[in-house]
């Protein structure tokens, strides 16, 4: 009895240092590997830095463990899923609320874009070469912000334009003044022409003529006007005009220089008729009075008058008024004379 006792307590004595070893080696061991995962890291949300203690593996689960929210919308730089190593640092930019107006519809947005065309591009929202944002796409995203989208559309549009002829008058002689004649009939031309219109939210705001090419050109229409006057007085008393020639002259003008009319050397009162003849006074021995003639500037006329100082290739026009007169001067002119 006495040996078995003695056996049993040396056996004790000699597995107990082991077992108490062993022990110990594990409680350092679990301290070891417990402490080698145990990390800082800073975070960092707006201006606001958090030092963190976290045995965790990821920033989303170090977060997590720590109450942190990231929000569906939120930004964070590293990825929420990186690794986390001992004094590594995270950035959380958090999501603020902004207005988009497009397409008639108000679109409320959460977004953590730095600026409007980064909101926009991560939003799926397309903008259209034309289209304008307002505030510009590199405004900084604030809260509240207020975004106008306008959808802007152009249209070129191909037509074609009439362009009106002109009528241009020819007269001739050989025709009894006051009949007429055509003898060319007008013809209208056509051009194409290229249209732009900008249309904003589907209204239209402007249209231009941005091309204009001349495809068929307009052709006048000519009408031949008789100048031909027939009057049955010349002088006091008249015959037919036929033809006629021209002749250089240097002519003067004159007035009546009493009340109750002129009376020219011919017998007949001096008249300015504009549309028919009117009087002039000459040389004789160059012009015969009761010479019908044409005056460049100055119309139809009857040589019915003479003055003093009315010598060879010079005649004196009359008008009503001495405004007339001065006006007229003195001038180097064709008249043609009429049989």
């Amino acid at each position: 009895m006495k040996n078995v006792l003695k056996n049993k307590f040396n056996n004790y004595f000699s597995t107990g240092p082991k077992v108490v070893l062993i022990v110990v080696l594990l409680v350092i061991g679990i301290t070891i590997a417990i402490y080698s995962t145990r990390k800082t890291i800073v975070v960092f949300i707006g201006s606001k830095e958090v030092k963190l203690v976290t045995y965790q593996n990821t920033f989303r689960e170090a977060l997590k463990a720590d109450n942190i929210v990231v929000g569906p919308n939120d930004k964070t730089t590293p990825g929420l899923d990186t690794k986390v190593k001992n004094g590594d640092r995270i950035t959380i930019k958090k999501a603020i609320n902004i207005e988009v107006a497009i397409d008639g519809k108000i679109l409320m947005i959460n977004s953590a874009e730095d600026n409007i065309g980064q909101m926009l591009a991560a939003e799926k929202i397309t903008v259209g070469a034309f289209d304008k944002v307002s505030p510009s796409i590199n405004q900084t995203l604030t809260q509240g912000l207020k975004i106008s989208v306008i959808r802007v559309k152009i249209d070129l549009v191909n037509g074609t334009k009439s362009i009106a002829f002109d009528t241009v008058q020819k007269p001739n002689d050989a025709m009894q003044k006051g009949i007429s004649k055509i003898i060319q009939e007008g013809q209208t031309g056509e051009k194409k022409i290229i249209t732009k219109t900008m249309y904003e939210n589907g209204k239209e705001m402007s249209r231009q003529v941005v091309s204009q090419v001349t495809n068929k050109q307009p052709v006048e229409k000519i009408i031949m006007v008789g100048t031909l006057v027939t009057m049955s007085n010349a002088s006091c008393k008249g015959t037919n005009v036929l033809n006629k020639t021209s002749i250089g002259v240097e002519a003067t003008a004159y007035t009546p220089n009493q009340t109750g009319g002129w009376t020219t050397a011919s017998g007949c009162i001096a008249k300015r008729n504009a549309n028919g003849f009117s009087t002039i006074a000459v040389d004789p021995r160059v012009i015969p009075l009761g010479t019908k003639v044409y005056v460049d500037g100055y119309g139809y006329a009857v040589a019915e008058d003479t003055g003093g100082a009315i010598k060879g290739n010079r005649i004196d026009v009359f008008f009503t008024s001495n405004s007339e007169a001065f006006k007229w001067g003195v001038r180097s002119v064709n008249m043609y004379i009429l049989t």
